[in-house]
């Protein structure tokens, strides 16, 4: 009974974390698109440079917004399948060509109204295309390799503070363990320990939060590791691989590899 009520609590407690996390990133991106919306205004692109300033900030900015509305969306579907860390650019790739098609008939659907007062007939629908690719391409590029940044590095707490909070979440058979790494397995958690090893329902993005008073890094999508776990480095195929305590090995991906090495890891 006790056990239950306390994985309902964890279940809670992830799944609102999870809630904030998205709405974070939402309105990082509405920030983003907002801007880019003014930039395109400004300049008048794409033939709208007739139009009066204002009449263009209607138009740009909320087709924006809306492009950035599907394009969240179409993010969530396109990382189930590519990992955005190993292949940029076919996720750039990908995330144009998913977004483009829907939100071609979005501009193509408010354009005539809007600077004609009437609708566009449908044979200008494939000239919509063009423009809205080009815009889609550019944004995705800038959303995908802005998220290519040094890695996120947890540091030991300070004397006398309180521990990591992540340390409450062991399970009771791990409670007290020396954490060696935290990897991600589809919505679940393997937490490797001099004790072993168990699995909790939560994200490892939410975990990085939690795990700041612990010495530590993220070294790919999946994988945070303890520094002091860090026994070697092995490469292959131009990727490394640490070797950690226990003989677990967690990978580095292209993404963290350059700040790692930096940070003097390997």
């Amino acid at each position: 009974m006790v056990s239950d009520s306390l994985t309902r609590g964890r279940m809670m407690a992830t799944n609102q974390d999870e809630t904030h996390r998205r709405r974070r990133a939402l309105i990082r991106g509405l920030v983003v698109t907002g801007a880019a919306g003014l930039v395109l205004a400004l300049t008048g692109a794409f033939n709208t440079g007739e139009a009066p300033l204002w009449l263009r900030l209607v138009y740009w900015v909320p087709l924006m917004f809306a492009g950035a509305l599907w394009a969240h969306l179409c993010s969530m579907l396109v990382t189930r399948f590519i990992d955005m860390d190993e292949r940029p650019w076919l996720s750039v790739l990908a995330l144009t060509l998913v977004i483009s098609g829907p939100l071609s008939v979005v501009v193509w659907a408010v354009t005539g109204p809007i600077f004609n007062g009437a609708m566009m007939p449908l044979a200008a629908l494939p000239y919509m295309l063009g423009p809205v690719l080009t815009v889609t391409a550019a944004v995705s590029a800038i959303n995908v390799f802005l998220a290519r940044i040094e890695p996120h590095q947890t540091h030991a707490a300070p004397t006398g503070s309180a521990p990591s909070r992540f340390l409450e979440r062991l399970p009771p058979k791990l409670r007290g363990a020396t954490i060696r790494a935290v990897q991600a397995e589809d919505h679940y958690l393997r937490i490797h320990t001099d004790r072993g090893s168990d699995l909790i329902l939560m994200r490892l993005s939410d975990a990085l939060e939690e795990l700041e008073g612990l010495e530590g890094a993220q070294t790919h999508r999946s994988w945070w590791v303890a520094r002091a776990a860090v026994r070697g480095v092995s490469r292959g195929d131009g990727r490394a691989t640490l070797t950690l305590d226990g003989d677990v090995s967690a990978p580095v991906s292209r993404r963290h590899a350059k700040g790692l090495r930096d940070a003097g890891w390997y």
